[in-house]
């Protein structure tokens, strides 16, 4: 009785310094070294306040402004427009919708109504009909209705206002718009203040009044919802100084006194189990000393334990193991719940529930210690584990599979045989027991059992097929698909070979691509390489001969300037867009204008347009584009761009360039006509030293699309280029900032 009794105190012990510790590691987080004003609770509510403040309060939506900035595009145009079908079919529409009204109502002799159906429907089929024929009026349309949109709005915002303002009643906040100077107020700073937050010049508190007007968040319903389902309304940002505190006078009458209150008793209540914790564990190493001979009684459970495969033995610890974890996390999470929400009858029931938990913990715990010591015995005792293993239920099953599955079709035959076998043998004992149980058995083998086996026949051939096929592509022949039939799983192994093949294919053809363009590469950087080189070659050997002019040694040192400038631009280009290729270069990102860039780029080359014969169309917005570019490397994407449009361009044409937004996204655009045939695949224009002009009469280095796309690719854009004829253009695309 003693030794039990012992036992029982030492499992207590355990159970009560492991529930502690579980404790101390989900709880000890936010309770332990915080205080209220440092926990996530409240930090969320903090941030809810900041933000609501700004919204509502610092730059409250204003419905006028928003009006003025309303934008209609041409887009929302042609949806307004072409929304429930074409003219002709919403004229349709409308005249069956009041067909049948228009004859009840000359049924039944009424020719006021008739009037009056007749005038509205022909109403709406003009008002179907303007909507075809101008834009203004369409345009009106959908500004009155995003004007509608825009009230709704602003009268949900007064709501929200209130109830942001009684909701959030016990900060007091002082802030100063930095820009203008206006001061926002509410209630008075204190020393003795609970909690302070402040926003300094450096660390200004920012707030932005951009909005996305959606009808579906409007409590009241509206015909705009159908039409208009949401837009955007282009705010403003500004700063703001200042700070925001709780008075200490507001701990008595708001729920943040309540929170607080409970966040403490909270805090007292974890600390209480922690100690007690560390002191079940003094008394571990104490008073109690367990020891595991303790845990090694035999009885009648521990033998049927022990009969069970080692596998199933540990899966059975860990599972029962995850339970108890759980159980304890959820007592913990009931007593914060219980402090939280303190009802004195939930309270006595609460308590019951985790007494009970507490005990089936115990049981757990126990079950744990006897489940590992049992087992670790079995294992240390026993002189061949290899045999243990053997019988493990996962080997035995694993063994099992793998040898069935040696031969794969004869282990799926093997398997149908037995489903086969077992459901006809099932069949077969009911059909003798009755005259109509056998009428039903003949009937299930007529319409399942031979159209299943049909189907069994028709899946072995189907996969003798794909076998064969697969060996035919093994050996390289990859000229025929495989016939993809149905939707079985052999269908979609089919179906993943025909991609197999399809990929080997266009590794084959990417294989022949890249050794013709490394051959290509080879040729064109020794051609480019190889002409200024000869040339300063050539004229190092005139300027040998003493009895040159002076006017002569000028020429030819002139040439050799040029020459050795443009040898060293093309070594220059080759190795930036090689580092490029292989990541060993950085970018700064910085907001800049994309517009004034763009503007500066086209400037520096104004000149060379006019003197070229080329008329320059210049079409972007007039307000900033803003984007996050390493602007000098942005700079060199543009100007390549340009410069390659005056190296190529037919004379007497026009050159377009654009620069526009289409959504969050900045698009940069170059089109003209080429003075050279077009005959290079489009994709290979962006490869190195790959140029439209195939003669090579200009001077490029053959580099500009190859550095460019380079640049728009660490910048995670996109470079396209299209080709139409003559017609060679060129996009980049990346993302903006508002």
């Amino acid at each position: 009785m003693k030794n039990k009794g012992k036992l029982l105190l030492t499992l207590f012990l355990i159970t009560w310094a492991v529930f502690s510790i579980v404790l101390f590691v989900k709880q000890a987080p936010n309770y332990l070294v915080k205080s209220y004003f440092q926990s996530d609770t409240f930090q969320s509510t903090k941030e809810s306040f900041i933000d609501q403040l700004g919204h509502y309060v610092l730059m409250p939506f204003d419905a006028e402004k928003a009006k003025e900035t309303i934008n209609v595009t041409q887009g929302e145009i042609e949806e307004y427009r072409y929304r429930y079908g074409s003219l002709t079919e919403q004229v349709e529409s409308i005249q069956s919708q009041y067909r049948g009204r228009i004859m009840e109502a000359e049924e039944s002799k009424d020719s006021t109504l008739k009037e009056l159906l007749i005038e509205e429907r022909d109403k709406k089929i003009a008002d179907i009909k303007a909507n075809f024929e101008s834009d203004d009026y369409v345009k009106e349309k959908i500004r009155k209705q995003k004007e509608q949109l825009i009230d709704e709005y602003a009268a949900e915002q007064e709501k929200y206002k209130k109830s942001f303002l009684n909701e959030f009643s016990y900060f007091s906040y002082h802030f100063v718009n930095i820009d203008n100077g206006k001061k926002f107020e509410s209630g008075t700073q204190q020393k003795s203040d609970l909690f302070t937050e402040s926003y300094e010049d450096k660390n200004p508190l920012i707030v932005n009044n951009s909005v996305n007007i959606n009808s579906y968040d409007n409590n009241v319903y509206s015909e705009v919802q159908d039409t208009i389902p949401e837009f955007q309304i282009d705010g403003e940002s500004a700063r703001y100084e200042g700070s925001f505190s709780i008075p200490k006078s507001m701990l008595s009458s708001s729920n943040l006194g309540t929170d607080y209150q409970y966040f403490n008793i909270a805090k007292i209540t974890f600390i209480v189990i922690w100690v007690t914790g560390i002191l079940a564990i003094v008394g571990l190493f104490t008073f109690a000393r367990p020891k595991m001979d303790m845990f090694r009684e035999s009885s009648n459970v521990k033998d049927a334990f022990l009969r069970l495969p080692i596998d199933v033995r540990i899966i059975l610890i860990i599972v029962v193991s995850f339970i108890s974890f759980g159980l304890m996390e959820y007592i913990g999470n009931s007593l914060i719940n219980n402090i939280i929400y303190f009802n004195p009858i939930n309270l006595i029931t609460s308590s019951v529930e985790e007494l009970i938990f507490l005990f089936i913990v115990f049981i757990s715990v126990a079950a744990i210690i006897f489940g590992i010591t049992w087992t670790w015995d079995s294992i240390k005792n026993e002189p061949k584990i290899e045999e243990q293993l053997k019988n493990a239920m996962l080997y035995r099953l694993a063994d099992g599979l793998r040898d069935l599955f040696l031969n794969r079709s004869l282990g799926v035959q093997s398997v149908a045989i037995l489903i086969i076998f077992f459901l006809a043998g099932i069949g077969f004992v009911g059909a003798s027991y009755s005259v109509e149980l056998l009428m039903i058995y003949i009937l299930l083998l007529f319409f399942i059992g031979l159209p299943a086996g049909i189907l069994f026949l028709r899946r072995i051939g189907y996969l003798n097929r794909i076998m064969r096929q697969t060996e035919d592509m093994a050996r390289g022949r990859l000229t025929n698909d495989i016939k993809v039939k149905g939707k079985s799983p052999l269908a979609k192994h089919a179906a993943n070979l025909n991609a197999l093949r399809e990929g080997v294919k266009k590794s084959m053809s990417e294989q022949a691509k890249s050794e013709r363009l490394k051959t290509e590469l080879i040729t064109n950087v020794s051609h480019d390489l190889r002409t200024p080189l000869t040339s300063i070659i050539t004229y190092t050997d005139l300027l040998k001969n003493p009895d040159l002019t002076d006017e002569q040694r000028k020429q030819y040192i002139d040439v050799l300037d040029k020459k050795s400038a443009r040898l060293k631009t093309l070594i220059e280009d080759l190795f930036e867009v090689s580092k490029m290729a292989s990541g060993n270069i950085e970018i700064t990102k910085q907001k800049l204008d994309l517009t004034q860039l763009v503007q500066q780029a086209i400037g520096e080359h104004e000149e060379a347009f006019s003197l070229s014969n080329l008329e320059l169309r210049i079409l972007m917005p007039e307000e900033p584009l803003y984007a996050y570019v390493d602007g000098q490397k942005m700079w060199r994407v543009i100007d390549n761009l340009i410069v390659n449009t005056l190296k190529y361009s037919l004379e007497g044409t026009r050159v377009y360039v654009t620069l526009k937004q289409i959504g969050s996204n900045i698009e940069f655009s170059v089109k003209n006509v080429s003075k050279y045939e077009l005959n290079e695949n489009v994709q290979e224009l962006t490869e190195r030293f790959k140029r439209a002009d195939a003669s090579r009469h200009t001077d490029g280095s053959g580099l500009g699309l190859a550095i460019a796309q380079s640049i728009v690719d660490l910048h995670n854009g996109r470079l396209t280029v299209e080709v139409d004829g003559d017609l060679f253009k060129v996009t980049v695309t990346i993302v903006g900032n508002s």
